[in-house]
């Protein structure tokens, strides 16, 4: 079989030129089938991008609040916005309106309610337990806001820790302190 051998043009500066590129179709032609829209400038483009590298992070005070088993990491941010718990708004994720009123409690306390945008993510315990760490740690968190904070919110006692647990079984123990009955004959 006979090789086929192409020819190659040489420009003094550009170097070797082997085919040159297929020729692009007119505006009018791509109007026909393609409707025109229209395309922001890439300095435009540019500028947003810039801006969210640029936007400082949002500023928020954190700390944690416990109660039995219960943790409750919160995050209060200095921006108005929603009262979210593990991702929910916190009237969806506490179904009594007894345990939304202690979640809130500690920021009605101060008269600051609605002015935070409050973020918290809670493990472990029960309903109850859990909308009483979000307030201790949300106490917690206005006292780094403002040290000023601190005495109303002792006084109120949403400062202490409470300390009781559920007591751990005991060996030869039915429970914590429940005995075996006991028969004499």
């Amino acid at each position: 079989m006979p090789k086929t051998v192409t020819t190659k043009k040489k420009t003094p500066t550009k170097g070797v030129i082997l085919k040159e590129a297929p020729k692009k179709k007119h505006k009018e032609e791509v109007s026909d089938i393609v409707p025109e829209t229209k395309i922001a400038p890439a300095s435009i483009e540019n500028t947003t991008e810039e801006d969210e590298k640029n936007k400082k992070p949002e500023r928020y005070f954190e700390d944690t609040g416990r109660r039995k088993t219960a943790v409750a990491r919160v995050r209060l941010y200095t921006k108005t916005g929603n009262f979210t718990v593990n991702g929910k708004p916190y009237t969806e994720y506490f179904p009594t309106s007894e345990s939304r009123y202690i979640a809130e409690e500690a920021l009605q306390k101060m008269k600051l309610f609605g002015r935070f945008r409050v973020s918290a993510k809670i493990t472990g315990g029960g309903i109850k337990a859990q909308s009483e760490a979000l307030r201790h740690g949300l106490a917690r968190c206005l006292i780094k806001f403002n040290p000023d904070f601190r005495k109303r919110l002792k006084r109120a006692t949403f400062l202490k820790r409470d300390p009781r647990m559920k007591e751990r079984k005991k060996f030869g123990l039915k429970k914590a302190r429940r005995a075996p009955q006991w028969a004499k004959r």
